[in-house]
C-alpha cells in the first residue's frame, strides 16, 4: 500500500509540474512584455513629435537646437511606452543628436504582435527608414529588453549602424530567466531567446555596454558577460550604486558626452 501511495504521489507531482511548465510556455509573453497602450496624442510631450508622421506612427522624435551631427534611435525596456523615455531626448539633443524614441508593435498607439521575431523585424524597418531619411551616422541605443532587440536588429542592419549603446543588457535571456525562476527549466521553455552574444559576434562596430552596479532585475554580471565576448572597439561603463530603473538619475551630461564620444570617434 505504501508503495502504491508513493507511486501515485509521484505521478501527481509529475502531472502538476507538466501543467505548470505548459502554462509558463503558453503565457510566457506575460513574463517578458509589459506594454502600456495609449493614444498617439497621449504619448507626446514637450519637444517631441510623432515620427515619421502621426498617420504612420513608429515613435517620437526630438531635434537638437542646431544641425544634427548624428541620429540616435532609442529602443526602450519591456514596460510602458516610448513616451515614458523623454529623458533620452533631453540628454542627447543637448549634445547635438537627433533622437528617435522608437515604439514597438503592441505598445503605445501601435498595433502588432509581441515577440522577438516581431520586435526585431520592426526595429529593422525603423533603422532602415531613419537611415533613408537622415543618413549617417546612426547610433542605436537599447535599454534592457531594447538591448536585446538592438543586438539582433543592429547586426542585421550593421551597414547602416555606426555603433551600439546597450544599457542594462543581458548576454542571453535564458540566464536572466533562470536567475528569477531557478525552479523552471527555462532553457527548454523560452520561445524568445534574445541571444545577444551570438547576434553581436558579427557586428564589427563600436559597442558600449552600461551596467547598473546594484541591478536586481538584470544583474550586472550578465551585462559584463556580454561585454567579455565582444570584439574591439568596446567599452564597459558601470553606473555606481544604481538599480535597473534609477540609473538615469545617477549620470550627468559629462557621462553622456563620454558615451557618445566613444561611439562617434572617427578612429574606430
Amino acid at each position: 500500500m505504501k508503495w502504491k501511495f508513493t507511486g501515485m504521489m509521484l505521478r501527481l507531482t509529475v502531472v502538476a509540474c507538466l501543467i505548470v511548465f505548459a502554462g509558463v510556455a503558453i503565457l510566457q509573453d506575460r513574463f517578458i512584455y509589459f506594454p502600456e497602450r495609449a493614444a498617439a496624442e497621449d504619448v507626446i510631450s514637450g519637444g517631441l513629435r510623432a515620427w515619421p508622421t502621426p498617420e504612420a506612427f513608429r515613435g517620437l522624435v526630438a531635434e537638437p537646437a542646431g544641425s544634427a551631427r548624428a541620429t540616435a534611435i532609442v529602443f526602450h525596456g519591456n514596460a510602458g511606452h516610448a513616451g515614458h523615455r523623454s529623458y533620452y531626448a533631453a540628454a542627447l539633443t543637448r549634445l547635438g543628436l537627433r533622437v528617435i524614441l522608437a515604439e514597438y508593435p503592441g505598445y503605445g498607439p501601435r498595433d502588432g504582435t509581441l515577440g522577438e521575431e516581431s520586435l526585431v523585424a520592426d526595429a529593422q524597418q525603423t533603422i532602415t527608414l531613419a537611415h533613408s531619411l537622415y543618413g549617417a551616422p546612426l547610433l542605436l541605443i537599447g535599454e534592457s529588453l531594447g538591448a536585446g532587440v538592438v543586438a539582433a536588429a543592429g547586426t542585421r542592419e550593421r551597414d547602416k549602424t555606426a555603433g551600439l549603446l546597450l544599457i542594462t543588457p543581458w548576454d542571453r535571456l535564458e540566464h536572466v530567466a533562470a536567475y528569477h525562476y531557478p525552479w523552471l527549466p527555462v532553457k527548454w521553455l523560452l520561445r524568445d531567446r534574445y541571444d545577444s552574444v551570438t547576434h553581436l559576434a558579427l557586428f564589427g562596430h563600436p559597442v558600449l555596454v552600461v551596467v547598473a552596479e546594484r541591478d536586481s532585475i538584470v544583474p550586472a554580471r550578465f551585462g559584463e558577460a556580454l561585454y567579455s565576448t565582444l570584439a574591439e572597439p568596446r567599452q564597459l561603463m558601470v553606473v555606481k550604486a544604481a538599480e535597473h530603473n534609477d540609473w538615469i538619475g545617477c549620470v550627468d551630461e559629462p557621462w553622456w558626452r563620454e558615451a557618445i564620444g566613444f561611439l562617434l570617434t572617427p578612429s574606430h
